[in-house]
């Protein structure tokens, strides 16, 4: 259960821009300051793999309640330029960030919504729990992909541009929108 004055709406923030990276260190950067402030903070951001991972600059989910990461590119070895993404890699990191949503949160952060989530796979379950909790959940998304978030979010979400001000802006709105209810 959230303290009194924080956001309890099924809300979804989604930052939308091109720069992957930029907008999953936004996210880090936004979960930060509400851990500073105390709060539980359930899900997962795209961070880079480590060096030596894999030669195409592979990345992992890190669990943001618990620290673990997983890899979400498994190498095809060394005549491949590319990786490809691991599916099991992602049904770990959507597992875990499932339970830390029925343990209790006051945000979920979901690194983004893509080409799985349009297609019912990835994290699209820890979005589900998140809603079905009341916990509002932060986002990424790529312009390409709005038609397939309209379909999938419907009015729960709220478009930002990728700065930590429009993040906070609607973080504060949450409150507001929730106390004056």
């Amino acid at each position: 259960m959230s303290a009194p004055g924080l956001p309890r709406a099924a809300r979804i923030g989604v930052v939308v821009g091109e720069d992957g990276a930029g907008k999953q260190t936004l996210l880090l950067q936004f979960v930060a300051r509400r851990r500073l402030e105390g709060l539980r903070v359930a899900g997962v951001a795209e961070v880079p793999a480590p060096a030596g991972t894999c030669a195409c600059g592979a990345h992992d989910a890190l669990d943001l309640a618990t620290g673990a990461r997983f890899a979400l590119s498994q190498d095809l070895g060394p005549g491949s330029t590319a990786c490809n993404l691991d599916p099991g890699g992602v049904a770990l990191a959507c597992a875990a960030a499932q339970r830390a949503i029925e343990s209790g949160a006051d945000l979920v952060v979901l690194s983004k919504f893509g080409k799985l989530e349009a297609g019912h796979g990835g994290l699209c379950d820890a979005f589900g729990a998140a809603v079905a909790a009341e916990t509002p959940v932060l986002t990424t998304l790529k312009p390409l992909m709005r038609p397939d978030w309209a379909l999938f979010a419907g009015s729960l979400s709220d478009e930002l541009p990728p700065s930590l001000d429009a993040l906070e802006i609607w973080w504060r709105g949450l409150a507001t929108t929730v106390a004056s209810a």
